[in-house]
């Protein structure tokens, strides 16, 4: 069977569905290659949505054995429906798979489950189990993800020695995890799972938590998990982590440079990713991969074919599922003859731990390391009325900012919605406005966003108003 389109997308997470989506509405004839059952990619089945969904459930479940009493609710014994718990994770990616068919169908957009791989620079080959089927297009954009990543002497059995795929879907409730790596997947598993009463260890070889974020927050953010009785090792370095019958053993070199061994019920290998291009046979059409597996690509995110394009994880940049549908839509208006760039430290980070860190442009670090004098503005979400209502007064906005034309160089916020606050600094970076513009126009009062304004007024040399 063969079928021909302008445009192939071959890969349905947040960059392919988001590609396919806009070269549709752009007029092209679109056909996008899933492996998997469902779409979505990791985002939508094991990664971004049901990792919020089981966060969202356990600071619920946190709340009600810690906070309603002081909110005046008197509740009977709370207790954890673990299966409901896991169900509901189930459901809410049940919605989002079911809500991205509805979107192919309504944009007229051929959907293939299959492995595709590339024949020649205008042939795409996808094979199923029930037919090969043989896809001719104009254009190809790769948008083909990533996968976990591990270290040496790490033997991952998916059993006992799991990643946050298999975290996210366990049977029942651990006694007790240890997590290899304390960054955002890591912060962010450890999080749901200490909340939940399990016993958990992070083991991260940097001197920080979330390490390529502002030190400031990594800090606050390892007081904060050390509230939650989560035992914090930094500067350690993992030898070995081996599955046993009943549990996990795992051997690592602690700060001091001695050996030192734990043992759980699971460990989590939360090391990072990895660009994921298998099966592509890439080598078909003349491309090459990094030393890293990502693939090389212009500014234009084109490769060296020039009718092949790469998006997302394969590419270089953060590994963020809206940086990915940032670039679908770009690369489908280039095609479109558009004239285009993309701005990539406009794009922000952003942990969903409880309180929130969120942050967009330099660090402190990165602007003391380039020699960029900077203003400093922070503000305490302690001195914030809406945050004392809520009793979320843990935090702060810090914003940093250009001495000369007060421009945003840098917002990074640990406090409660960070994750919401920060879009507004995401559009003060974008369209150029200023400490002193920003701590001027209105923010409603009492709101979690007024912590930004006095944030902006102290840098701008004005000094905070709010309570």
């Amino acid at each position: 069977m063969e079928t021909s389109f302008d445009i192939v997308v071959i890969g349905s997470g947040p960059g392919g569905y988001t590609a396919a989506i806009r070269s549709a509405q752009l007029g092209y004839r679109v056909a996008i290659i899933e492996k998997y059952a469902t779409l979505g990619g990791t985002c939508t089945n094991v990664g971004c949505i049901p990792s919020k969904a089981l966060l969202d459930s356990s600071e619920h479940f946190y709340q009600a054995m810690h906070q309603f009493q002081a909110h005046g609710i008197d509740v009977g014994p709370i207790s954890l429906n673990f299966d409901q718990f896991m169900k509901r994770k189930r459901e809410v990616v049940a919605q989002n798979t079911a809500g991205l068919v509805y979107l192919m169908r309504k944009n007229k957009i051929t959907v293939f489950h299959g492995t595709g791989s590339f024949v020649d620079t205008t042939t795409l080959q996808v094979v199923s189990n029930e037919q090969n089927t043989v896809l001719k297009s104009r254009y190809f954009i790769i948008a083909t993800g990533s996968k976990p990543s591990t270290l040496p002497g790490i033997l991952i059995d998916k059993k006992r020695v799991i990643t946050s795929t298999e975290l996210l879907s366990l049977g029942q409730q651990p006694r007790k995890l240890v997590i290899i790596g304390g960054g955002v997947i890591g912060v962010e598993l450890a999080s749901v799972y200490a909340r939940l009463g399990t016993e958990v260890t992070i083991i991260e070889y940097a001197n920080s938590l979330i390490p390529l974020m502002d030190r400031e927050l990594g800090k606050a953010l390892a007081r904060s998990l050390t509230r939650l009785k989560i035992t914090i090792l930094l500067g350690s370095r993992v030898m070995a982590a081996t599955p046993r019958a009943d549990k996990a053993v795992v051997t690592f070199q602690d700060q001091a440079g001695q050996q030192q061994e734990l043992q759980a019920d699971y460990c989590v290998v939360a090391v990072g990713r990895k660009a994921y291009t298998e099966g592509l046979k890439l080598e078909a059409i003349g491309l090459r991969v990094e030393k890293n597996g990502k693939i090389p690509v212009n500014a234009f995110l084109q490769t060296s074919v020039s009718t092949i394009y790469a998006i997302g994880d394969v590419v270089a940049g953060p590994m963020l599922a809206h940086k990915a549908e940032d670039e679908g839509s770009f690369v489908a208006e280039v095609i479109n003859g558009q004239k285009l760039h993309l701005q990539y430290e406009r794009i922000p980070n952003v942990v969903y731990t409880w309180p929130e860190v969120a942050s967009v442009g330099y660090t402190e670090e990165q602007l003391n390391e380039k020699g960029i004098v900077y203003h400093l503005g922070k503000f305490p979400y302690s001195a914030s009325a809406r945050a004392r209502a809520a009793m979320d007064t843990e935090g702060f906005v810090k914003v940093l900012t250009d001495p000369k034309y007060g421009e945003v160089l840098g917002v990074h916020i640990f406090g409660p919605r960070a994750a919401d606050v920060i879009g507004q600094a995401v559009i003060a970076q974008e369209f150029e406005l200023t400490d002193q513009g920003l701590g001027r126009i209105s923010y409603a009062h009492p709101t979690y966003s007024e912590a930004m304004k006095d944030a902006y007024l102290q840098a701008s040399g004005q000094g905070a108003i709010n309570i």
